[in-house]
């Protein structure tokens, strides 16, 4: 019996796989093909890149900086176009640089220097004359304009100083303090007073002897002030009258004490 067994086994086992091959078959087809689109997609997307990439035109943009002083080295110094986003390079040795494969459009080259000062430069590379650049130099934004030759040739307007030099001592500086200028002030007075004082007339040195021992008071000078203010002062400074009694009075009062 076993070996019969066996045999009905493999008899339906052979009838069966071709029925299995035919359901399974499909499904695998689908999940290759499924696995394959997205490698076809990314290569037709790099095909089509590199098409396009073939069709732009592009150029290179060259230039030199140099220093008001030739006998100084010059550092290598980064430049950027546009900001940096898609183009940027270091200059050589003597100062040369070249930006290759440049689109057309309108560019803003900026020399990122943190020694020297260099002028900005806007390119207009144009589709139809991509080997005539348009360059206009800006000494600083907003400066006005100047138009330049290409290749460009950049000459450093001035130098940055981070550092403020030491002043050395000089005798005139003592003279800006203001503590001794008013020291020097009070004592040229002093020296100056007795002097002025011998060319016054004596009422007014005795007005000025008044109003130096008014200042050295502070209630008689405050007094004072509210007597001229008021006028008081110049009331108090009048003499009094004397009233004179008449005869004809004095025999009137005798002749009543007669009576009385």
């Amino acid at each position: 019996k076993p070996p019969k067994t066996r045999r009905f086994a493999e008899k339906t086992m052979i009838i069966a796989m071709p029925k299995l091959m035919a359901l399974l078959l499909p499904l695998l087809l689908s999940i290759l093909s499924l696995s394959i689109q997205p490698h076809f997609a990314a290569a037709d997307k790099n095909n089509d890149a590199l098409s396009q990439s073939s069709t732009i035109i592009t150029t290179s943009i060259q230039g030199r900086l140099r220093l008001p002083d030739p006998s100084q080295a010059l550092n290598s110094t980064r430049i950027t176009l546009n900001d940096g986003s898609k183009h940027s390079t270091y200059t050589q040795p003597d100062g040369s640089f070249v930006f290759y494969r440049v689109p057309p459009g309108v560019h803003l080259l900026d020399v990122q220097s943190r020694e020297h000062h260099f002028s900005q430069v806007k390119i207009q590379l144009l589709e139809e004359a991509m080997d005539v650049p348009k360059c206009i130099e800006y000494i600083y934004p907003g400066a006005p304009k100047q138009a330049i030759p290409h290749p460009l040739e950049l000459t450093a307007h001035a130098s940055y100083e981070y550092y403020e030099p030491r002043q050395g001592f000089s005798p005139f500086s003592i003279l800006k303090n203001p503590m001794l200028l008013m020291m020097l002030v009070s004592v040229g007075g002093m020296v100056m007073m007795p002097k002025m004082m011998e060319g016054l007339d004596p009422e007014q040195k005795e007005q000025m002897q008044k109003q130096m021992a008014m200042q050295q008071d502070p209630s008689k000078m405050l007094t004072q002030m509210i007597q001229d203010m008021t006028g008081s002062g110049e009331e108090a400074a009048l003499p009094p009258i004397e009233k004179k009694v008449s005869s004809k009075a004095g025999g009137k009062t005798a002749r009543r004490g007669k009576r009385d």
